[in-house]
């Protein structure tokens, strides 16, 4: 008849929760400023910032070139449904191109 070694259990648990406090109390060693860490993160978002914007729009006119062919096969085919295809896919060019612009002017860059 095997017994139920208990403190085999709870030794392991003990262990885990320890090596999680050294973890957690390492990271708080070498933690810096929080205002120096916010300046440097907004210095670095504001950095890659046009970048994105322009990203933005080159993703927004390769959409508005695969629309415009999705739209130009199915007026082709004669499919009932090409008016809400060829807005759909419109409103989504537009969406890109406004959210990259309000961005813009919403946080002053």
């Amino acid at each position: 008849m095997r017994k139920l070694k208990i403190g085999g259990w709870m030794s392991s648990q003990r262990r885990i929760l320890t090596v999680a406090l050294l973890c957690m109390s390492q990271g708080l060693v070498y933690a810096q400023d929080g205002v120096a860490g916010i300046q440097e993160a907004n210095t670095k978002v504001r950095g890659y910032f046009d970048v994105g914007c322009n990203l933005m729009y080159a993703v927004g006119a390769i959409l508005g070139l695969i629309g415009a062919v999705k739209v130009y096969q199915k007026w082709s085919n004669g499919h009932p449904d090409t008016g809400s295809t060829a807005a759909a896919w419109f409103g989504s060019c537009v969406f890109l191109v406004v959210v990259a612009t309000v961005l813009k002017s919403f946080f002053g860059i």
